[in-house]
Parts: C-alpha cells; structure tokens; sequence
C-alpha cells in the first residue's frame, strides 16, 4: 500500500520535474542561451504565499541556520534537477526487490 504512494509521488514529481526541463528548454531556445531557472524563482512565480509561509515556518520552528544553510541552497538549485532527485529518493523508497527464490538459472 504505502510502496504505491511512494510510486505514485515519485511519479508526481517526476512529472513536474519534466514540465520545468521543458519550461528551462523553451527558454534557452528563446534566449539562444542555456537557462536555468531556480526553484525559488519558479516557486515565487507559481505561489509566493506558500513560500513566505514556508519560509517564516521553517525560520520560527526549526531555526534561522537551517533556511540559511540547507534550504536556501536548494530553492537555489534549477528546478528540474531537485524534483528529478526527489522523484528518484521516491522511487527508491518505494520499490519492490525481486524475490530470487522460484527462479531457475
């Protein structure tokens, strides 16, 4: 049960991940340049409220040093590379190892 949500948020993100690759080509096209636009940037164009509250969440109950350091570099990165890295993490935590027993070489 839980290995299918797990699969099914990885199949999420990788969606999303795909649809900001997309987004970041048609920009370089346009621009005849490579563009990479960050997850803050992509964030704040989508839903600037959900980022104030995140922001002001993670500054009030888990501390100012863990935005600046962790979290800031992340929302730095392009947006594409960390929902593909998280659909990869659920994918991981999601998936099913074959069983070697019942199989004949």
């Amino acid at each position: 049960m839980f290995r299918s949500v797990f699969r099914l948020a990885a199949l999420v993100a990788l969606s999303v991940s795909v649809i900001m690759a997309v987004v970041d080509a048609t920009r370089s096209v346009a621009a005849s340049a490579l563009v990479m636009t960050p997850l803050n940037t992509s964030w704040l164009a989508v839903s600037p409220d959900t980022r104030s509250a995140f922001e002001g969440f993670v500054r009030d109950k888990l501390g100012p040093l863990l935005w600046d350091g962790a979290i800031a570099w992340v929302l730095n990165q392009p947006g594409f590379a960390v929902f593909a890295v998280v659909a990869f993490i659920l994918y991981l935590i999601g998936y099913r190892r074959e069983r070697p027993t019942g199989r004949f070489a």
